[in-house]
């Protein structure tokens, strides 16, 4: 591997690791993550779909992997959809200055 690649690797698991550990501290704030770990969870999924997930999000255990995904779901903001819904309402004529 290059310097250059490697740099860029480091670089990408860094801003994942700052990613995730942004998501999870939300997550604390709000309540969804606490001390206690009382629920199991368990579902059978492919192993690819996993390592793939785990290499990702820069994560090495599943209960690392299952907390931050479903941490990324339950705070998931809905403007994708609000963006789409508003489609239309802005008049065809108005001057945007571009």
């Amino acid at each position: 591997m290059t310097t250059h690649a490697s740099a860029a690797a480091a670089s990408e698991e860094q801003i994942a690791h700052t990613r995730n550990r942004l998501v999870l501290e939300q997550a604390r704030a709000v309540g969804l993550l606490g001390a206690a770990k009382n629920t199991r969870l368990s579902g059978r999924v492919p192993s690819e779909l996993i390592e793939a997930a785990k290499k990702r999000a820069h994560v090495t255990s599943d209960t690392e992997l299952l907390e931050l995904a479903l941490s990324r779901l339950a705070l998931e903001d809905d403007f994708g959809a609000r963006l789409v819904g508003r489609k239309g309402s802005i008049s065809a004529d108005i001057d945007l200055g571009v």
